[in-house]
């Protein structure tokens, strides 16, 4: 049985032996805690490779991610690495039923920091998405990113200020 960190190093410019891993917990779900340790790596690349894992794992069964969801919310959203953080605002964003109050509470704070903190253009948009969906049954959600928003729709990259123009429409008619 090769250890998960071992399939999920190796060149930068592609996701690895992600599926492989994927399968591998889909099959033997007493691996998934494997997944989530992934994320305590030195190595930024197999912490990518463990997030897109991750996203894959919730996507096919809630059930896999399901017991990590406060270890995302401590200790993942809070990894100084973008690939971390986009995909802790998209999982936030299509989990945002199982998460208790609290949690939601707190990822709402964590992904409105992003907003503030966070250069990387994937983080951006992701957080935007996230927190305009949120803010749809928030109004005071909707107040609070709204400066975040038209800051960030003067952004020079295209994709960032399109992306914070569209969340700014949407929060208009909510």
């Amino acid at each position: 049985m090769e250890p998960f960190v071992e399939m999920l190093r190796g060149a930068t410019n592609s996701l690895g032996r992600t599926d492989e891993v994927t399968a591998l917990v889909i099959a033997d779900p007493s691996r998934a805690q494997e997944v989530y340790d992934l994320f305590l790596q030195n190595d930024e690349w197999v912490r990518l490779r463990a997030a897109s894992t991750s996203k894959r794992l919730w996507r096919h069964d809630r059930e896999l991610f399901a017991p990590f969801v406060q270890g995302w919310i401590d200790h993942v959203s809070q990894l100084d690495q973008p690939s971390a953080q986009w995909t802790f605002a998209q999982m936030c964003d299509e989990c945002d039923d199982a998460l208790s109050e609290g949690q939601r509470d707190r990822s709402i704070e964590i992904v409105s920091g992003y907003l503030d903190e966070a250069d990387d253009w994937i983080v951006l948009n992701s957080s935007m998405a996230t927190l305009v969906n949120w803010a749809k049954t928030r109004p005071e959600l909707a107040a609070e990113i709204t400066p975040h928003l038209e800051r960030i729709s003067q952004d020079n990259r295209k994709s960032v200020a399109n992306r914070a123009a569209k969340a700014l429409a949407q929060l208009a008619v909510v």
